[in-house]
């Protein structure tokens, strides 16, 4: 079964074809802290650049990422941070 952190990257390639693209686990940082599992893969920060964002405001670039990431993986991450950006 493939890493939550390959799931995000492979479905953020395919929605937006970004020009760059971070997917970074920072869960190790949240030992301790509400939603921290065992394991990691609970804590995401990703920054993407890509033109599909050209235009769009802020809300409609984060809506657009959560649905290209579906809502079982969205709902089994506990903290999803996003830098989106256009080139």
């Amino acid at each position: 079964m493939a890493k939550r952190a390959e799931l995000i990257e492979h479905a953020l390639q395919r929605a937006f074809a970004p020009e760059l693209l971070e997917v970074v686990d920072e869960s190790e940082a949240h030992r301790g802290h509400a939603g921290f599992q065992d394991g990691g893969e609970s804590h995401f920060r990703v920054k993407i650049r890509s033109t599909y964002f050209f235009g769009q405001s802020r809300i409609a670039r984060h809506r657009a990422v959560h649905a290209a990431l579906g809502t079982e993986l969205v709902t089994a991450i506990h903290a999803l941070a996003l830098d989106i950006d256009v080139p």
